[in-house]
């Protein structure tokens, strides 16, 4: 066992570095604006593939928490006055907030259920938005300041903003994999191979699974705080139920259930949307459709997942 064990760990850390490597580089080739919408949408399918993934439940409703995080980490540093630090602070802790109140509603049921449950709840979050008076309506949160980090970094810079978004990228990452390799996290995938059995050992499912919830809604209030600082913008699209479609795609397109898969998922999407945007106008809706298509028809393991196959088969 001692030689897997370090084996795995020398794959992390050489994961981690390359990682780490390619974030330092990435702004010297690339434009740092779509490098950041990337890292938070990498960010957001991670947070969604760890709830899908490794504990097997579908929420339709994680727009919730990615919008709703958004907005109030937008509405404190523009109205409030707070620091962007704050800010996302903040956000972090409404999407958990609100992943605690949408699990402990909905976990009790299983399936399409459980799905259609969150979907709903999160429906109420986009009315919300919608109606409440700081949220501005239609036209959002408009002219988000990004302020100064700890009072010292001018984040107007979009380098600096850039490796702000990094670090806090790269940060969360690391806490879901560290949970998906944690004791709790094996018992995640114990629980979504064979509830039953994992009742019949003791532990209390339930409770696993609302946790799970809750840490998967933080993490995706702040890849939503983050870019709505990003793009100093907070709008109905973020809560917007099209929005739990997309990170359902880019999490099975990427891999569902591998570590790199959603972010991989995350950067074909952003980088289509982003290329394709000024030249099919709304048929890009129709193409990323037929991808979804494609993807589960032809390639069910998504991209990393195939890979992954792929090499086993040739080893």
């Amino acid at each position: 066992m001692k030689p897997v064990v370090a084996s795995s760990k020398s794959q992390a850390g050489l994961m981690f570095g390359l990682l780490l490597v390619a974030g330092l580089v990435a702004p010297f080739v690339a434009y740092p604006t779509f490098l950041m919408k990337l890292l938070c949408f990498a960010l957001f399918a991670s947070a969604f593939n760890l709830l899908l993934g490794f504990a097997g439940l579908l929420s339709f409703g994680h727009a919730a928490f990615f919008g709703g995080a958004a907005y109030v980490c937008a509405w404190l540093v523009k109205e409030a006055g707070w620091s962007p630090e704050l800010g996302l602070v903040a956000g972090t802790l409404v999407g958990g907030g609100l992943g605690a109140i949408f699990g402990w509603v909905a976990i009790r049921r299983a399936g399409i259920y459980f799905a259609m449950i969150t979907l709903a709840l999160a429906q109420l979050v986009f009315f919300l938005a919608l109606q409440l008076p700081f949220t501005g309506g239609e036209d959002g949160l408009q002219g988000v300041p990004r302020g100064k980090l700890f009072g010292l970094v001018d984040l107007s810079d979009n380098t600096a903003m850039y490796y702000f978004v990094f670090a806090v990228f790269f940060a969360g990452f690391a806490l879901i994999y560290r949970t998906v390799h944690s004791p709790f996290g094996q018992v995640l995938k114990a629980i979504r191979e064979n509830e039953p059995r994992a009742i019949s050992l003791g532990y209390q499912v339930e409770r696993y699974k609302l946790v799970a919830f809750v840490i998967s809604a933080a993490m995706a209030g702040l890849a939503g705080s983050m870019k709505a600082l990003v793009f100093q913008l907070a709008s109905l699209t973020d809560v917007h139920w099209h929005m739990s479609g997309e990170v359902v795609l880019m999490t099975l397109l990427g891999g569902l259930g591998t570590i790199l898969g959603p972010g991989v998922g995350a950067a074909v999407i952003v980088a289509l949307e982003n290329e394709l945007a000024d030249k099919v106008g709304s048929w890009v809706t129709v193409i990323m459709g037929s991808i979804f298509v494609l993807c589960v028809l032809a390639f069910r393991r998504g991209i990393v997942g195939e890979l992954k196959a792929l090499r086993e088969r040739i080893n």
